[in-house]
């Protein structure tokens, strides 16, 4: 948006001159910038005007009204409640506006002192974005909101990073450029910062996008920056980070400045990931497999949906990311699986673990707000019980034999015992008397403080309390002395304490001297007394020191957790584990799931595997019983004495359950290298560097793509990017095109997995002529679903086999979805010819879009036959009349 001139008129300069507050509105707003909302405080309300009053009441749905004129023009304005605006601002940043709050830092009475036409200074405090929210009224408890930077080099490496200033996590990684777009999507941040040059190239892939200048990507300024933030002389003690680390790492940290306003950062050290620790997975396989959204986008349905049973905020998050980015170090696998294994066999502790858990909040969310100025006494109390639990849970954990992780978390909750920590334990026991047991939201409400913490708070409150005594002993009195019993003192916020008395007794006491007048009003008149006024000065005077006093103590606190907060977060952090460990376990049981062997094998052997997420909805839907399938894959083959091969393909029915079958075995292999138990009856799992998924179809309009483009596009990076430890699952490839074009294709791309690929796979089709590839590959093999027909119904049997399946039948499921029984008919007449005269019949000799629907032949119905036989010309009035009659009656007999 333009800034406007406040530049007068010259033939209506009085009235066409911004006030002083405009002039301050559009000094503020230029500086802000077009793309930014500004949330101007005026009191109680954020206002808006202009354009971004025009955008915010449509979006808020709220009144679009008008203040004033600029440039002879109604000024368009729409206003906020500050009591409410956090539900404002989410709304807003929803709908990808970002949000400047400009606040009052100036008392209005100061501002007066200055002239009657002062305005009060202004300021913008935050900038409010999608990845800078800390707030749990913005936020879900359940979900991170990452803010990623991302950087590529002239070395031809490329850099991430990420945090979430809600829980101060920070971290980095060095990858290939092609692999930023996986690594990207796996974090499914709420904003993504990259240089400008890059932003064409990412501007489809659905990610809110801010582009920054190449000057903040500067690496010696960004090293002075980091450096300067996290108080070191060089960052080499926080890890081995690459230059591109180094880049995107200052970037991100100066973009959070800038949007908390110059604020300190929230943050941890910087954290650096290790290349090639994540099985990685590309976008077009994370969506088709819904790890964690659906394909509508909704966590409900999702994998994570399903398997999570977490009792916190901080564990739903770490299982989450776990869930997002499976491990591929074999001994880190192992030790997560060994931690869900020990509370999966130890129900009692299990037990007594959740429920401890639940009562430790979000300490690392809280000490953000801390942080940040944005907590309140709650948070406070939140890290209080945190880390009185976590002593609690450590006690625990040390009386009882722990497996690795749980007892490495155990070391490290000993490390942070409050017995070793005296300044965590005197934070804790601080707290504890400090705080009332039920505290404020915001600090600046007051009462926060117990009774016995601070003998000056206790005395002023007494005082408040023993003034306001005297101000109800003060109303007796007056009552007695005027003789009006109806007499009350009572207290506003314009007048204090005052004595109120009906119209009726008003001159009662206008007559005495002692009593001053202050307001008439229509249901009663005021007055006041010197005593009175003594008192209201004396009760005011104590209410705003006590207040002051609790303020105080609240900032001192606020000092100790800041202080405090890397223990306070390590603490969180192993909190955090041992709710994902303590879920997973529970699930695992719920569900029936096993402990999974993992290897560095080329082995890929299930028994019983099932999907997840449709055997929950079967459940919920108390329907069939899922039907669980086996899979046998090696991807060392030729095929050994148990028929394992590396690439098995598969035919059958659709509806038969084909893409099922592909993703539940390309989510159990996900399942266990994220470290949890897997949903067979046994699992040996070699380890998987890559997963890719070919499942399903969509087009993609906003590129220009058609579904078979799409396709390919995802075909061809999975035959150019597999390995031979990469599982793949490729369904119906080749049917978007002219048959023998995507017979020619899945012929190919079959052949390629096998050959050149030589990763395991699973490739279900219907092209049948596929099935005879098999025998001149020898790591490939025909499995099928199976299905049969009875009584002309087609019933499903879900369960995979040997062989190839015979037949597909098509004309049956789309008997099943309703087709026309005409179309179904014609269906099978061309079905009947090609199947007779094979594939080499001709279009002329088979006219499917110029032959006549076949007629179904039905027997004449009687009120058919009668009208047949009528003569028309030899028919009364009075016979035409009867026979209406008479078909009637043969109509309702039909």
């Amino acid at each position: 948006m333009p800034v406007m001139s406040p530049t007068p008129n010259d033939t209506k300069a009085k009235s066409a001159k911004p006030t002083p507050m405009m002039v301050q509105y559009l000094a503020i707003k230029d500086e802000v910038g077009p793309e930014a909302l500004l949330f101007y405080r005026m009191g109680d309300f954020y206002e808006l005007f202009f354009d971004d009053a025009v955008r915010a009441a449509a979006t808020l749905d709220i009144a679009l009204t008008k203040r004033g004129k600029h440039d002879g023009q109604p000024i368009p304005m729409c206003g906020v409640p500050v009591h409410a605006a956090d539900a404002y601002l989410a709304r807003l940043i929803k709908a990808g506006f970002r949000v400047a709050v400009c606040e009052q830092t100036e008392d209005p009475a100061e501002a007066k002192k200055r002239g009657s036409k002062s305005v009060v200074r202004r300021e913008v405090v935050r900038l409010v974005t999608p990845g800078t929210l800390s707030e749990d009224t913005l936020l879900d408890a359940r979900d991170a909101n990452i803010l990623a930077a991302i950087v590529t080099g002239l070395s031809g490496d490329a850099a991430l990073a990420w945090a979430d200033i809600s829980d101060g996590s920070f971290r980095t990684c060095s990858l290939a450029p092609g692999d930023l777009l996986a690594e990207v999507m796996a974090l499914r941040p709420s904003e993504l910062l990259i240089p400008e040059a890059l932003y064409a190239d990412w501007a489809d892939h659905g990610l809110t996008l801010t582009p920054l200048a190449a000057s903040k990507f500067d690496r010696r300024s960004c090293e002075r920056l980091l450096s300067d933030r996290f108080d070191v002389a060089s960052l080499d003690g926080f890890g081995d980070f690459s230059p591109e680390e180094r880049r995107v790492a200052g970037a991100l940290v100066d973009y959070i400045e800038l949007t908390q306003a110059g604020d300190r950062i929230a943050l941890s050290p910087p954290q650096r990931r290790v290349r090639g620790g994540w099985l990685s997975i590309d976008s077009a396989t994370r969506n088709s497999l819904e790890i964690d959204r659906t394909l509508q986008g909704q966590r409900k349905g999702s994998l994570l949906s399903v398997i999570d049973r977490t009792v916190t905020g901080p564990g739903a998050r770490l299982l989450a990311a776990r869930l997002s980015r499976p491990l591929m170090d074999l001994a880190d696998i192992r030790a997560r699986l060994d931690g869900v294994s020990q509370l999966h066999d130890e129900a009692a502790w299990r037990t007594e673990l959740r429920d401890q858990l639940k009562a430790t909040g979000d300490a690392a969310r809280a000490c953000s707000r801390l942080q940040l100025g944005r907590g309140g006494p709650r948070d406070l109390v939140t890290i209080c019980q945190a880390l009185a639990m976590g002593e609690t849970i450590n006690a625990g954990l040390a009386r009882r034999p722990a497996v690795a992780p749980v007892a490495e978390i155990e070391a490290q909750l000993r490390t942070l015992s409050l017995s070793d920590k005296p300044e965590l334990a005197k934070l804790v026991r601080d707290l504890s008397k400090a705080l009332v047991a039920d505290p404020p939201l915001q600090a600046r409400d007051g009462g926060l403080i117990a009774p016995g913490w601070s003998p000056e708070i206790d005395r002023l409150r007494s005082l408040r309390d023993e003034t306001r005594r005297s101000v109800a002993a003060l109303q007796g009195r007056y009552a007695a002395a005027t003789g009006v019993t109806t007499l009350k003192i009572k207290h506003n916020n314009v007048l204090g304490y005052h004595v109120d008395v009906s119209p009726k007794h008003a001159d009662t006491v206008l007559g005495r001297e002692d009593f001053i007048h202050r307001q008439t009003l229509v249901s009663g008149v005021r007055f006041t007394t010197t005593e009175l006024a003594e008192l209201d000065r004396d009760i005011a005077g104590a209410a705003d020191k006590v207040l002051a006093l609790e303020l105080d103590a609240f900032e001192t606190f606020r000092s100790r957790v800041t202080a405090l907060v890397e223990p306070v977060r390590q603490v969180a952090t192993a909190l955090a584990a041992l709710d994902v460990y303590a879920g997973l376990a529970l699930w695992a049981l719920e569900s029936g799931a096993t402990k999974p062997t993992i290897d560095d094998s080329a082995v890929l052997e299930i028994d019983a595997g099932r999907h997840p997420v449709v055997e929950a909805a079967l459940q919920r839907q108390s329907a069939t019983r899922f039907t669980p399938n086996d899979t046998w894959l090696d991807g060392a083959a030729p095929q050994d004495a148990k028929g394992c091969p590396r690439l098995a393909l598969i035919t059958g029915p659709n509806m038969a359950g084909k893409s099922t079958y592909l993703r539940q075995t390309a989510l159990i292999i996900l399942l266990a290298q994220a470290g949890s138990f897997v949903p067979a009856a046994r699992a040996h799992i070699g380890l998987v560097d890559r997963l890719f998924s070919r499942v399903g179809a969509s087009d993609d309009l906003s590129k220009g793509r058609s579904t078979f483009m799409v396709e390919m596009i995802e075909t061809a990076a999975i035959l150019n990017q597999a390995t031979e430890k990469s599982f793949v699952i490729l369904d119906e490839i080749g049917r978007g095109t002219a048959t023998f074009d995507g017979l020619s294709i899945a012929w190919a791309a079959v052949e390629h997995l096998h050959g050149v690929n030589r990763c395991r796979a699973l490739f279900a089709t219907h092209y049948h002529e596929l099935t005879e590839l098999v025998a001149s590959l020898d790591g490939a093999k025909n499995l099928s679903l199976r299905a049969r027909e009875h009584e002309g119904e087609l019933i499903f049997l879900h369960d995979v086999r040997d062989g190839a399946a015979d037949r597909s039948y098509g004309i049956q499921v789309a008997k099943l979805a309703g087709l026309p029984a005409a179309a179904v008919a014609r269906a099978k007449a061309v079905l009947e010819r090609l199947e007779a005269d094979g594939t080499d019949l001709g279009l002329s000799d088979l006219p499917l879009f110029t032959a006549q629907l076949p007629v179904i032949a039905a027997e004449p119905s009687a009120v058919e036959a009668a009208l047949r036989s009528i003569d028309p010309d030899t028919l009364s009035p009075r016979d035409a009349l009867d026979l209406l009659y008479a078909l009637k009656s043969k109509l309702g007999e039909g």
